[in-house]
């Protein structure tokens, strides 16, 4: 992977990525400790989870942990929030929430999609809430939320998907103008087509391709780390990749950064000049 600055100062020196099992997790978690940050690497399977760990502290020296977690159960919040106790948690990324299954909402349990909005929603909010009082006590720190170019307008087969990720685009969005006056950074990173294992994986079920294939097109993983740390601490929402900012420029030609920018001009307006919130 190529060289991506992360400010340890301002970021470290514990950075959690959840969905740090493969694909984009994976390479935020490897970017994040070549900076020499030390890294709590969170998912559900196991094994998978500490190779990963393993491989990035042999490669990079930084410390890391390994928190075997479902996203959709109810109590995820609160073992990672125990199991982070005794660590100072400076940047936290989301990653985990996508959608393997790509069927008709009635044709799905209903439990399936209840479980995405635990896992895509709640889930973030929560460790967003928990570990942004403390960056803001401390006045630094760092929260990156994934979301999806699903989030721009409602399609088939995945209603329930592309909702919770246009609530994590806005979520992000107003945690950037809530919080970037006071030492903390927020970014929603929007992603199109991305070339991660379990894409590759999802292809080759469906006959869409051989096994393990690179998806034609796609962007690579080390491009969205890359784009999502040059825009970390400056913009409140990242494209994540030449295919994305080309749809995002079709649906809405305002970027999403001077529409966010536009809202907190009418937010203080609207406020008064003195909340500190919309300045």
């Amino acid at each position: 992977m190529k060289s991506v600055a992360v400010d340890k100062s301002k970021y470290g020196p514990w950075a959690l990525v959840a969905g740090a099992s493969d694909g984009v997790g994976a390479a935020f978690a490897e970017a994040i400790a070549r900076n020499g940050i030390n890294v709590v690497l969170l998912a559900r399977r196991a094994e998978i989870l500490n190779q990963v760990a393993e491989s990035i502290q042999g490669r990079t020296g930084a410390e890391t942990r390994v928190l075997v977690t479902d996203l959709s159960a109810p109590d995820a919040t609160e073992s990672i929030v125990a199991a982070t106790a005794d660590v100072e948690i400076g940047l936290v990324v989301y990653c985990a929430g996508g959608d393997a299954d790509f069927a008709p909402f009635l044709e799905n349990s209903i439990t399936a999609s209840e479980r995405m909005l635990q896992r895509n929603c709640l889930i973030p909010m929560q460790l967003s809430h928990h570990y942004g009082r403390a960056m803001v006590q401390r006045g630094r720190g760092g929260i990156v939320i994934l979301s999806s170019g699903a989030a721009f307008v409602g399609a088939p087969n995945m209603a329930a998907y592309g909702a919770t990720k246009a609530f994590d685009m806005i979520f992000a969005e107003a945690l950037w103008a809530e919080l970037r006056d006071q030492g903390v950074d927020a970014l929603g990173v929007v992603l199109g087509e991305t070339d991660t294992p379990s894409l590759r994986r999802l292809r080759g079920e469906r006959g869409l391709a051989g096994p393990d294939e690179p998806v034609p097109g796609a962007t690579a993983v080390e491009e969205v780390v890359s784009a999502a740390f040059k825009s970390l601490g400056k913009d409140p929402t990242c494209m994540a990749g030449k295919q994305i900012r080309r749809g995002a420029r079709l649906i809405s030609p305002i970027p999403r950064g001077v529409l966010v920018r536009l809202m907190v001009r009418m937010s203080r307006r609207a406020m008064g000049s003195d909340d500190k919130s919309a300045r």
